[in-house]
């Protein structure tokens, strides 16, 4: 039979034994619900040259226009050319009434024949008093005659020879022809239409839109402050003929083809403030058209310490400020405030915010909490690129 000492002692340790295992249990599930540190893809920043794009109104244009003009008067008999469509130079575009002008041919002709006739004949008379001459039977002024008139012959003989090409030229011109290779509008005149070599009325407008040209605008007071930032070292202007130019719609789509600068005006216009710049794009397809709107992406500058992200680690806060995370010594993602200048293809360019040598965060974004702990993984845009291709592939 137990004591009445032993009894509380045996229900003591069984609450002790209690306690303990309820003390490891809550251990136990603190522990299990511990979630580890997230795997994100970082990215060292170095800083590199980074060009300084401008991107500015302008217009597509013709690199040559040609007016269609006849060059003899007549009747158009006929429209050879399909309106709209691509010609080349030479091709016919309009027959005029070559009969006149094949009656002048012949007349012209005929006068050429006559006077080399003439021509024969003085050569004849002038050998003749030659040989007279020499057994002198003959005076020297009759010999002196048949030397003149063989040269008078010898100039009427060139003199219709002249003419029969002339009238020949003005034949060939009854076919009106492309000056040059290009796109044609449409027919400014139809058959039966007396045209005239003296009228100021053109038949038709072909223009050549391949390559084209890019005329843009830039105010003189933004293109003075890249210049003084040039010569202050603060930038580094593009060499010769390395600067790019690229085409935008107004869709915001890129054209796909880079273009070449060849210009920029030399006076301001002093209605606008502006300056004038030119630049020139190929264009196989005949995408770009004249009078097409454009935006021009010119690199006018180089800024030889530039930061740039890419544009999938910028976030944007409540306000639509732009952050980014920075993994610190710690191995925590702490938010940074930066400053963004231009799209720089699928980056940003950092005005300020972001240090030469800081790590941000590229892949992951969504899965981490500022503040908080990260696993960090280099990442690269192609090992982004290649793990999008193998995810399509599978």
């Amino acid at each position: 039979m137990r004591s009445a000492f032993e009894l509380p002692c045996w229900k003591a340790l069984l609450a002790a034994t209690a306690m303990l295992a309820l003390v490891s249990s809550q251990a136990r599930s603190q522990e299990s619900s511990e979630v580890p540190p997230p795997a994100v893809g970082v990215l060292e920043i170095k800083a590199h040259p980074v060009p300084v794009m401008s991107e500015l109104p302008g217009r597509i244009a013709a690199t040559r226009i040609s007016e269609v003009r006849a060059r003899v008067s007549g009747i158009l008999l006929e429209r050879v050319f399909e309106q709209g469509s691509l010609v080349h130079r030479g091709d016919i575009l309009y027959r005029i009434d070559p009969k006149l002008f094949q009656v002048r041919v012949a007349s012209a002709n005929a006068a050429l024949q006559k006077a080399k006739a003439v021509q024969a004949n003085a050569k004849q008379q002038l050998e003749r008093q030659r040989s007279l001459r020499e057994r002198n039977v003959t005076s020297a002024v009759d010999y002196d005659t048949a030397a003149v008139n063989l040269a008078q012959a010898d100039a009427d003989v060139a003199a219709q020879e002249a003419a029969l090409d002339e009238a020949k030229i003005n034949l060939d011109y009854t076919e009106v022809r492309a000056p040059i290779t290009g796109i044609i509008g449409g027919a400014l005149v139809t058959e039966g239409t007396l045209v005239t070599a003296e009228g100021a009325s053109n038949l038709a407008l072909i223009q050549q839109i391949n390559p084209v040209y890019a005329d843009f605008t830039q105010s003189a007071q933004d293109l003075l402050t890249l210049k003084r930032a040039v010569s202050e070292g603060k930038l580094q202007s593009p060499a010769p003929g390395q600067a790019s130019v690229e085409l935008v719609f107004d869709s915001g789509k890129a054209y796909g083809k880079p273009g070449k600068l060849l210009f920029s005006n030399a006076s301001v216009d002093p209605n606008t403030g502006q300056v004038t710049l030119r630049a020139e794009f190929p264009n196989p397809e005949g995408d770009l058209l004249p009078g097409m709107y454009v935006r021009v992406r010119i690199e006018q500058a180089v800024q030889r310490g530039g930061i740039t992200v890419p544009q999938r680690a910028v976030t944007r806060d409540a306000e639509g400020k732009p952050q980014v995370l920075v993994v610190v010594a710690d191995q925590t993602a702490q938010v940074r405030n930066v400053v963004l200048g231009a799209a720089l293809g699928p980056e940003w360019i950092v005005l300020s915010g972001l240090q030469d040598g800081e790590t941000i965060i590229a892949d992951g974004i969504q899965k981490v909490t500022p503040g908080s702990k990260v696993v960090a993984e280099p990442w690269s845009p192609q090992k982004a690129d290649q793990s999008i291709s193998d995810q399509a592939a599978k």
